[in-house]
Parts: C-alpha cells; structure tokens; sequence
C-alpha cells in the first residue's frame, strides 16, 4: 500500500491511487455493506427532516466516513477501502432524500393525499436513484480520470482525505460524538419535554406586520455552520427583505384599503397577522423568486451543459471501442449492456406505476404513461450529465437541481398545454416526470463526488457502483416513511369560520371526501388551490351550519416543515397548466432576483432565504456567525481541509442530533393523540395506536414559569452556539 507522499490534488501526470491497482485488499464486505445501509437508513431519514424544514440538504459522506473509521475499527482491523464502500452505501440515503423532498411533496400542494402513497414514493425513489447511478456509469471514466485536476469534487476530495488520514490513525469520530450527544440532550428536551419555546418571537408595534424569530434547533446551528457565513448571511437578508420590509409595507399600504381583502387572501390587511402576511403573499413572491434563480443558475451553467453532453457522448463511443482493454482493477465499471438493460427496466417500470397504480383521481391513458417515460429517460441522461460535471465544479450543495427541475417541468407542462393536457391528473403526471428527474439528478452529483473518493483512494469502481445500487434501494424504505411520518405528525387542526356554498364551489375548491371524521364528527374533506374564496389548504365543512368550522393543516408545507423547492414545483405545474397563479406577486419575486443578480450576488440563496420564514434563516445564520468568529486570526483553509475541520465535525454531529431525535418527538407526540395517529398506515398502527398516557412527555406543561419564556431558549441555544465555537477552536487529533 501507498505510504509514501499523497497527495489528493496532485496534478494528472503524478498523481497515484493511495492503494495501487495490482493490490487487492478487502473491500465489498459483508460488514461494510451492512454498515452503509443503515447510515443510508438513518442519513435518509436525517436528511428529509433538515432538509423539509431547512429547504436545503448538506453532504452525508464526511461524518458516515468518519463515522465508519471508528466503528469498524471497535470491530477489528478494517481497510480504507471497506470504509469507502461504507460511506459510498451510506451517501445514498442523503442524496436521494434530497431528490424527493424538492419534488414529491407537491402532491400535497396539489390538492392530493401523501399520507397513503408510501410504495408509491418508494418506487419513484428507488427508479430515480438508480437511473442516476446508471447514467453515470458511462460518464466516470470522462469526469473523474480525464478531468483530474480540471473538476475538484470537492466533498469528494474531501473524503478521500479524511479516509486516508483515518487509515493512517487519525480519530476525528468523537468530534462528531460529541455534537450528537449534546445536541440530542438539546433537542430532546425542547422538542418532547417541551422544557423551553423551540420559536422565541417578537412583533415590534413600531413596525405592524414585521416579526423577529428564530427557530434555535441545533441542525439549524450545524447548518449554517457548515454552509458557512456568506451563504448563511445571503439566505438571512432573503429573509430580512421579506418579513423586515415587504411584509411591514403590505400592512402599511394594506391597511389603507380598509375591509377590502386583496386575492390571493381573503381577509382584510389590517386584520392579518405576520404568519397570515406571509402564507399569503411572501409565499407567492418567494416562488417566483426562487424560480427566477433557479432558471438564471441554469442559464449560467448552458455552456458547461454543452460541453458536458459532448463529452459524455464522446466518452460512451470512445468506452464502447475501448472496453475489452480495460482489464484494471480500478478501471472495471459495470458493463454498458447492464446500463441499457437497466434504463429499459426502468421505463417500463414508470410505465407500469402510471398505468396499474395512478393516484385515485389522476388516471391517464396509456400513451401519455408511456410518453412519461419517454421523458423521465430523456431529461434523465441530459440533467444527470450536468449535475455530475457542475458537482465537480462547484460541489454537490451548490449543485442546481431545483433550477433543472423546474426546467424539466415547464418543457413537459408546455407540451401538456400545446395539446391540451391540463387536467388533474395531467398535473400528477408532470410531476412524476419532474421527481424522477430530480431525484435522478440529485444522486448523479453524489454519485460523482463517491467515484472521486474511489478514484483518489484506489478503489474499484464496479464494487461502489453496486454499493450506490444497494444504499438507493435500502435508504428508499426508510425515506418515504419519514416524509409520511412528517406529514401527520405535525400536522394541526385549527378552529375557524368561513362561509361555503358547497352546490355551487367557485373554481379552485373543490370536495375530496365526504364523511370524513374529526373529534366523533362527521364533515366534507374541502380542498382549496388557487380559488378567489378560500386560502389554499384543506378543510373541514360542516353541513349543518353550511360552514368550514376546521383548517386541516398538513405537516407539510406549515411553518415547521416549508418544503420550499416542493411548493415550488406545485407552483410552476398548476401556473401553467391552469393558469391561476397571482402573477403580479410572483413577477415581484423575478425583478427582485434579477436585481439581485445586476448586484454581483448569487441569488439561488437569497431566495430560498426569502421564500423561507426567517425563523429558520436566522437561526442558520447564527450558526454561519460561529464560523465566522472561529475563523478569526485563523490561516486560511483549502475546500478540502474546511471540510474536515473539528467545527465541521461537530456541527454534523449537532445536524444528526435535531434530525435524529426531531423525528423521535414526532414518533412520540403521534403515540399521544389519537386524532393524529389514526391517519398512520396501518402497518404502522399497532404502534401507534396503542393507549399511550395523554401528555405523558410534557413536562414542560409542569414547569410553566420555565416553559413558557422565550429568554430561556435563546440563552441555552447561545450555550450551544458557544459548545460549538469552542469545538471549532480545538484541534484535531490526526
């Protein structure tokens, strides 16, 4: 084995694999396999959580490599290449969750049920995760080993140093401990004993519809500590334009129109409350925000979308000529026949889901089924040849996925349109278009940062492609559960009065079930989406009084988990094909990002930021200012080493720790209310729907003079921002 100079980055014509190809140590274990599926399992599960509240993911494959050192190490002596095929197994998890929760939330915002679409999330899953695991194949050789030195792959790099450094007796695990022990102490004791408010707030009467709040999570703190202060502060002043300035100045101007309510709200300004503000307007404006950047981003990247069609193409022919000579141990992909036979399995498979299992309400013929595929196959190979190359380029955060979906679903709803496809089933169906693609395009950039970690460490790319294969399908099982669990468990049902004629529904309301029982009472399941007399959401009206008396607000799409990009997606398929959408809001959203953009800012951030509440981008933001301040008087860090550092470390442990122990409150607080429980699938209601002690973890409900001060919260998150400043500060033992 290499144990002479290594170097991560040197140039193409020194560079040499820290194991060489004539060595063969253990790799594909049993043990490693099994280890990466469950990381994939847990930073699934982690990832949809942060990443629906958060609106945005971070890499997995750092902490599950260093976390993979240290275990496998208490096991016996393990090779570096058993800890890449568990990192590689264990990065799919979040590479896929990521691709799923920026798109197949949008059913909800669609007007459809998520709640009962467990296998169906699974599979879209499972068919865009291995349709970007294949795509790639054919690309490695092009990207990682004709590019070295031209594409970083930063995160990949990255990892590759801290397995090589693992292999040489460095220990950076209990950095990573010590953030999930402290921050799940944290997180538990807000979240399900409720001991101290997870949202302090204040709304300034010196400035009517402005709110000051921070949701002070500890994976908001590892967030934007890991996203560092320029991007954390771009998301931050997306938020402060919304709730600091456009917000105050709709009630200002508002107010002046007296009882007037003005589409898409149906209660007067002067009576609407920042959350009101917000849901109505911001949410309009942040979209079109957020669509603008997204397809500014893309617009940026066509040249680098040129050129990596034709070299993608030009490799595949040279690969094809070139196959029976490459004989190399770290030079033996799958073969091409399994790339082929595999993406026809696949459209066949979004063939079959779209035609024997369409979503009750959204059947379509055969042929647009087929022309679905068609088009997953076809944007597929085009977005997973960008995402891998811009991966190199940029690194796999930065990567625009949003921005190619949404790109993918107005070629596809602009199709529908020209010939007239613009029903509700028709929606669906260019969303399964969209999400595969997403999904795809998100696993191609991970995908391509785990064969750069391969291609530096000396493994063998045939083994890391059946662990992505693996860790795809595993990490699916577990992320359609969480999305689902998310869902109804915070969920909420809000008492309110709003007057229906339910025989004559205005367009954009319509009835979804009848008989539908809440609290022993029968009511009309009423869904509202783009209608001029009900906000969007559902409702519960009841027949007798000819009245809604229930808003049922799903957990997704509430303030506690915005699933921003999947709105977003909801947003662009129904402004299209049903061409309701409050145009003048969205355009405001497109000119303020353009005029971000004439400022020289990149404005992909600052407008998830202004899409988002500014709970959530304040608190990223603070952890962005640790950063800042641990960087002080500090000498200056590659991509790479910022990637490793002991502040990295431990803000992963702190993500883990909000990820890991939020859904457990969720679990919890599920077992506790039976209103809330009773919408769990049923393989799950022997669980759930045992008779659970009412309350029995709120403690906090004892303690009201402590539990109800929002001082408390914000001095014991400043300790942890202070925990994670002093980790930040201390070396590490390498």
């Amino acid at each position: 084995m290499a144990t002479k100079q290594w170097s991560s980055t040197a140039p193409p014509g020194e560079f040499r694999p820290y194991v060489d190809a004539s060595e063969t140590i253990a790799e594909f274990s049993l043990r490693a396999v099994i280890l990466g599926s469950l990381f994939g399992v847990l930073f699934g599960a982690v990832s949809v959580y942060v990443g629906l509240r958060a609106g945005l993911t971070v890499s997995a494959s750092i902490p599950i490599a260093v976390l993979s050192i240290s275990i496998l190490r208490a096991f016996g002596r393990s090779t570096i290449l058993e800890n890449n095929i568990v990192q590689t197994t264990g990065s799919a998890g979040e590479s896929v969750a990521a691709g799923v929760i920026f798109s197949m939330p949008a059913l909800i915002f669609l007007g459809f049920s998520l709640n009962a679409e467990y296998w169906r999330i699974f599979f879209l899953a499972l068919m865009g995760g291995w349709l970007g695991v294949l795509f790639m194949i054919p690309l490695r050789r092009q990207l990682i080993v004709k590019e070295h030195g031209n594409l970083t792959f930063p995160e990949g790099t990255a990892c590759a140093d801290v397995l090589v450094a693992g292999e040489r007796g460095g220990s950076f695990a209990s950095r990573v401990f010590w953030g999930l022990g402290l921050g799940g102490v944290y997180t538990f004791c807000m979240n399900t004993f409720g001991l101290w408010p997870s949202q302090p707030e204040y709304q300034p009467k010196w400035l009517p519809g402005a709110s000051f709040r921070a949701n002070i999570t500890s994976e908001y703190l590892g967030v934007g500590y890991i996203i560092g202060p320029r991007v954390s502060g771009t998301l931050f002043a997306g938020g402060v334009i919304s709730w600091l300035v456009i917000m105050p100045a709709i009630k200002f101007f508002g107010s002046l129109s007296g009882n007037l309510a003005l589409y898409p709200s149906t209660i007067p300004i002067g009576q609407m409350t920042p959350d009101q503000l917000y849901g109505s307007y911001i949410r309009s404006i942040g979209a079109g925000a957020v669509a603008a950047s997204g397809l500014i981003t893309l617009i940026k990247t066509l040249p680098t979308i040129l050129s990596a069609l034709t070299a993608g193409i030009k490799d595949i022919r040279a690969k094809q000529a070139a196959a029976a000579a490459a004989v190399s141990r770290t030079e033996r992909d799958m073969s091409m026949r399994v790339v082929l036979i595999g993406s026809a399995v696949i459209v066949m498979m979004v063939w079959a889901l779209l035609k024997f299992k369409p979503i009750p309400g959204a059947m379509t013929s055969g042929f647009a089924d087929f022309l679905a595929a068609v088009f997953v196959v076809t944007f597929g190979f085009l977005f997973v040849t960008v995402a891998s190359r811009i991966s190199g380029l940029i690194g796999n955060s930065s990567n625009p996925i949003s921005g190619m979906t949404i790109a993918t679903l107005m070629a596809t709803c602009a199709v529908f349109l020209l010939i007239h496809w613009t029903s509700t089933a028709d929606q669906v169906l260019a969303l399964t278009i969209g999400g595969v693609v997403c999904i795809a395009s998100a696993i191609a950039g991970a995908t391509s940062q785990d064969l750069k970690t391969g291609y530096l460490v000396g493994a063998t790319p045939y083994w890391q492609q059946v662990a992505l294969v693996i860790g795809v399908m595993v990490s699916s099982f577990a992320i359609g559960g969480t999305l689902i669990l998310m869902n109804i468990g915070l969920a909420q049902y809000k008492p309110l009065k709003i007057a229906l004629d339910i025989d004559h529904l205005q367009p954009g309301v319509d009835v979804q079930e009848r008989g539908y029982t809440y609290n022993g009472k029968s009511y009309v399941l009423v869904n509202a989406l783009g209608s001029h007399e009900v906000p969007d959401g559902k409702y519960l009206y009841d027949p007798a009084t000819r009245e809604i008396e229930v808003q049922w607000v799903q957990g997704i799409g509430s303030d506690q988990a915005a699933a921003p990009q999947a709105r977003l997606m909801a947003t662009v398929i129904s402004g299209i094909l049903n061409q309701r959408l409050p145009w003048r809001l969205v355009f405001l959203g497109v000119f303020l990002v353009i005029a971000i953009e004439l400022l020289g800012v990149r404005s992909l951030p600052f407008a998830v930021g202004s899409y988002l509440s500014i709970a959530t981008t304040m608190a990223m933001f603070a952890g962005g200012l640790v950063r800042w301040l641990a960087e002080q008087g500090l000498e200056k860090k590659s991509d790479a080493e910022s990637e490793v550092s002991p502040g990295s470390l431990y803000a992963s442990g702190l993500i883990a720790a909000g990820g890991v122990f939020g859904l457990l409150a969720i679990i919890l607080n599920l077992m506790q209310d039976p209103e809330l429980s009773k919408h769990v699938p049923h393989w799950l209601a022997i669980v759930f729907r045992l008779p659970w002690p009412a309350k029995m973890f709120a403690l906090g409900e004892k303690v009201p003079g402590i539990s109800h001060v929002p001082a408390v919260g914000v001095v014991l998150f400043v300790l942890l921002a202070i925990s994670l400043f002093v980790s930040a500060r201390q070396k590490l033992n390498n």
